[in-house]
């Protein structure tokens, strides 16, 4: 059984890549923005950075609802801080989290270019300022996310069947 956390801040690809994901593993794909509560949407799109406070019940919800899946899921959740995956471990000991990594440049115009998300461009700055990478010792692996999806889907499944211990740096591309 997994349950993944297909991790990173807004326009890293957690929706398109978890969803494609999900797909190959032939496992449940769960968006955690459907999670948030309808007051954390607004904030978030009236250009609002959530707090600590907000996200606790939304991070609460993810791993609960990671964790009553029977076969395993692949989940896309933010999960930007070490706290904020505790949490979901608190839930989902056995989770692991692929964290995507891309250039900001890339960030941005992703953001820039997208229509009809809740969360406006002008929050990314909050989210790098957030984000802490996924430690050596936490469960999971760092992917790069500069080429299409359907090869970062393959190098996901490739680190995750020869992953051992401890967190690579970004995964490059092949």
């Amino acid at each position: 059984m997994q349950r993944l956390v297909v991790m990173g801040p807004s326009g890293s690809g957690k929706s398109t890549i978890g969803a494609a994901l999900a797909d190959r593993l032939r496992l449940p794909f769960i968006d955690a923005d459907d999670l948030h509560t309808a007051a954390n949407r607004s904030r978030m799109a009236a250009g609002v950075p959530l707090t600590d406070e907000d996200r606790g019940p939304w991070l609460i919800a993810v791993g609960e609802r990671l964790a009553a899946s029977d076969r395993g899921a692949v989940i896309a959740c933010s999960a930007l801080r070490r706290a904020y995956r505790g949490i979901i471990l608190a839930h989902a000991s056995d989770a692991v989290f692929v964290e995507l990594t891309v250039d900001d440049s890339l960030l941005r115009s992703r953001l820039t270019s997208r229509a009809g998300h809740f969360m406006p461009a002008a929050l990314l700055e909050s989210q790098l300022a957030t984000l802490e990478p996924l430690g050596a010792d936490e469960p999971g692996i760092r992917v790069d996310t500069g080429a299409s999806p359907d090869r970062v889907v393959e190098t996901i499944i490739r680190e995750l069947a020869g992953r051992g211990g401890g967190t690579p740096g970004p995964t490059p591309i092949d």
